[in-house]
């Protein structure tokens, strides 16, 4: 096979297309997709990277496929589900947990810490990669590099957002960490999934419903209406318009009005 041909695995089954793109894989029918339709379908294909070059999260069908996980460099793979099978013994070393409803932390993260010692890539899976293989890889994250549940949690859902944990694996987390740290961080939970829980609100920068938000004074009584002016002294009859009003000068007004030439004659306006 040519270097060209195996540098484009199906992100569909693993196997190796040729080079040309629309072509159908000889071993199960599928069609190397097109270059729009290439992302959506590697997303799925691939496991997702949880620590760069070293530790890798996915499901048992990203584990299925031994193709794809050799082109990213895993030699080793972390079974969580005991039922799942191990398919490829000859091309990787296999790690699985033995009880399946108590997940084994510490027997996973010394699998775990091995790998990382040996600097081997490593994948854990479930059989979805939403519960199971997360948790397993967010109780490493607090043993190895020493965070806080919520921390670790976060870390993983930002790079898996498919991330579903069930309460009672959310638990064993709790009591994972409780038993790393001493005490369960209670102010800092994350998953406001769960009621027990007591989830932080994120206002973001606004006042809560609860912190007295002041009223606006739209209808402050205070504030004066430009419908309210003082009503004038002066009698209807005493107004005069035209130029007569100009002699009382309004004092501190920067325009002055000259007093009246008695020698000037009116000029009539010319209409026409």
């Amino acid at each position: 096979m040519r270097k060209r041909e195996r540098e484009n695995p199906c992100g569909v089954c693993g196997h190796y297309h040729k080079y040309e793109e629309g072509e159908v894989c000889g071993i199960c029918g599928h069609r190397v997709p097109a270059v729009s339709e290439k992302t959506a379908i590697q997303v799925s294909a691939f496991p997702s990277e949880i620590l760069p070059e070293f530790l890798y999260l996915g499901s048992y069908d990203n584990a299925s496929r031994s193709e794809l996980l050799k082109t990213q460099g895993i030699s080793r793979v972390l079974n969580t589900v005991p039922t799942c099978q191990n398919l490829y013994k000859n091309s990787f070393t296999y790690h699985y947990l033995q009880d399946d409803k108590t997940l084994q932390f510490e027997d996973a993260n010394q699998f775990l810490e091995k790998c990382e010692r040996d600097k081997a890539r490593v994948l854990v899976h479930c059989m979805s990669g939403k519960n199971r293989s997360p948790a397993i890889v967010i109780a490493y994250l607090m043993k190895s590099r020493g965070w806080r549940l919520a921390q670790a949690y976060q870390w993983v859902k930002e790079r898996r957002p498919a991330v579903e944990l069930t309460e009672a694996v959310y638990r064993q987390l709790q009591e994972y960490e409780e038993k790393i740290f001493g005490s369960i961080d209670s102010t800092n939970q994350t998953l406001a999934a769960f009621p027990p829980v007591a989830a932080p609100s994120f206002g973001f920068g606004f006042p809560k419903a609860s912190d007295g938000v002041p009223i606006p004074a739209f209808n402050n009584v205070s504030a004066p209406s430009i419908f309210a002016r003082p009503t004038s002294d002066i009698p209807p009859q005493e107004f005069t318009f035209g130029a007569g009003q100009t002699q009382s000068n309004i004092s501190g007004s920067p325009f002055t009005a000259s007093p009246p030439n008695p020698n000037a004659t009116d000029i009539s306006m010319d209409s026409t």
